[in-house]
């Protein structure tokens, strides 16, 4: 008996400190995926990836390996085993030069996870490469929807949040997810990269560049768009066009939109605090509207 006892005592040493670390970094592996198998397809810099912070912001420089990190929602309730939950795909903005990855990257997946929300940060290709960065969002799309059901994640409530040059980013794969920019990978470009809703936070470039509510030719708004929300200031003079442009699109083609136009605020200001109404407000505007239209 005494043998045996010494033989389990060995097993559960070996369990607890040898087969635990595999379960960790596997862990770890879902948290944070590659989302290329190699090299990127099209065109992807030379330079070393950089993380500087600067004025409050966390800024990504070179980035050549694109990435999701995934913040899971918050599964402490009973029924959280078979609880599938609605998901968000967070693009950071900064003019498609950089990444302010905290301010409107990390930042907003913590908030989606305090609403019950999966937020999945998408570090896309900067700088300078429009076309990379749209790749990454089809290809991310696919890998969420592929993973989905494993990932606690209902396939059919995945939606994005976009910043910015992250807004345009949000809306252009909004309108073009017919086809892939890119060729065939694997299973997850069989998926479907439509967002199931857009979520635009002072999106940029989205109008004609003579400065008219003219939505540009490259987001082809249809009957098919997903809905959307958005937030925008009036004192904004990158994005307030672009906002409303998109959003004419929308009415135009009776996709359930949502405005909120606020006086002033600015541009670039993510969900920090601040004196401006718009800072406070529009977080918990989307998250009215996120639990309404697409509850867990």
């Amino acid at each position: 008996m005494k043998s045996v006892k010494t033989i389990l005592s060995i097993w559960f040493v070996l369990k607890v400190f040898v087969m635990s670390p595999v379960l960790l970094h596997a862990d770890e592996q879902l948290k944070n995926l590659n989302l290329w198998p190699d090299v990127a397809p099209g065109k992807v810099t030379d330079q070393p990836e950089q993380h500087i912070r600067s004025g409050g912001t966390t800024r990504y420089h070179h980035v050549s390996v694109p990435t999701i990190t995934i913040y899971p929602a918050n599964k402490g309730d009973s029924n959280s085993a078979q609880s599938l939950y609605s998901a968000v795909v967070v693009m950071p903005g900064g003019g498609y030069g950089i990444l302010a990855y905290d301010k409107e990257g990390t930042e907003i997946a913590q908030w989606l996870n305090s609403i019950g929300v999966t937020g999945i940060v998408l570090k896309y290709r900067v700088p300078k490469n429009k076309d990379g960065a749209f790749m990454d969002a089809q290809r991310a799309m696919g890998l969420i929807r592929l993973n989905a059901l494993k990932w606690g994640i209902d396939p059919k409530r995945i939606g994005v949040i976009g910043f910015s040059a992250g807004g345009n980013l949000a809306a252009r794969l909004s309108t073009n997810y017919a086809s892939r920019s890119y060729d065939r990978i694997d299973e997850a470009d069989d998926q479907s990269c439509k967002p199931d809703f857009t979520m635009l936070v002072y999106p940029a470039w989205l109008s004609a560049k003579d400065g008219t509510m003219i939505l540009r030719d490259e987001f082809p708004v249809n009957d098919k768009t997903p809905p959307a929300i958005m937030v925008q200031t009036q004192d904004d003079g990158l994005t307030v066009n672009s906002c409303l442009a998109y959003y004419q699109a929308l009415l135009k083609n009776k996709v359930m939109a949502e405005l909120h136009l606020f006086p002033n605020g600015g541009h670039g200001y993510g969900m920090r605090p601040g004196s401006q109404a718009v800072r406070s407000q529009w977080p918990k505007l989307f998250g009215i509207w996120l639990m309404t239209h697409f509850p867990n």
